[in-house]
C-alpha cells in the first residue's frame, strides 16, 4: 500500500500511492484530506504529523545542535487515513511513509524510529494510543533510506459526537540525546 510493491496503483480497496501523496499534501495544510474511490469517509477523523514532530534529528553524543555532528535525520513525509464507523466504533486504517537521511557523521547500518499515534477528541483528550519502532537500513553508498507503515486503531464515538471532531496525530519521540 505505501511505497510496496503488495497492492498496484489501480487498487480500489485501498490508497494508491498518488491518492497518499494528494492526501499528504491537503492534511500538511490543515483541510481534510480527499476523497478516495472506496477509502476516505468525508466525517473521517483528520490525520496530521503535526510540523515540530514530523522529523527528528540524532546527533553524536554531546554535541546536539550542532549542524556538523548530525547523524541522521528521519521525516514523515506522506500520510493517509480510511474510515469506518460500525456500532458506535470509529475504525481508522492510516499509514505514513517517510526517509531517514545520512548525516556527514553518519554511519551505514539500520537507525530505529520511535513513533507516537494518538487519537484526541474535541477537547484534544487522548481517547485511543499506539506506539511502534520502525527500522530503516541506510548506507554511505543509499543515504537515504524509506519506510512505511500501515496500521488501524479504534475508539468509541462519545454519545452526539462526529468522526470528523477527533484527530489522529502521528509524531517522532524525543529521547535524551544519545539514546537513538
Amino acid at each position: 500500500m505505501f511505497g510496496g510493491a503488495s497492492k498496484s496503483a489501480s487498487n480500489d480497496d485501498g490508497v494508491s500511492e498518488e491518492q497518499l501523496l494528494s492526501a499528504a499534501k491537503a492534511d500538511n495544510v490543515g483541510t481534510p484530506g480527499p476523497t478516495i474511490t472506496g477509502g476516505i469517509d468525508a466525517g473521517c477523523p483528520k490525520f496530521v504529523a503535526e510540523p515540530r514532530d514530523n522529523n527528528i534529528t540524532f546527533y553524536e553524543q554531546g554535541r546536539a545542535g550542532d549542524g556538523l555532528a548530525i547523524m541522521h535525520r528521519g521525516e514523515i513525509t506522506k500520510t493517509a487515513r480510511e474510515c469506518r464507523v460500525e456500532g458506535g466504533q470509529v475504525k481508522i486504517k492510516y499509514g505514513f511513509s517517510g526517509r531517514v537521511l545520512l548525516g556527514p557523521r553518519g554511519q551505514s547500518g539500520t537507525v530505529t524510529l520511535p513513533v507516537n499515534i494518538a487519537v484526541t477528541d474535541a477537547k484534544r483528550e487522548k481517547v485511543a494510543a499506539d506506539a511502534m519502532k520502525i527500522s530503516v537500513a541506510v548506507a554511505l553508498d543509499k543515504p537515504i533510506g524509506y519506510f512505511s507503515a500501515v496500521r488501524e486503531v479504534a475508539f468509541p464515538l462519545a454519545e452526539g459526537a462526529r468522526p470528523g471532531e477527533y484527530e489522529l496525530l502521528v509524531a517522532f519521540v524525543r529521547k535524551a540525546p544519545g539514546a537513538g
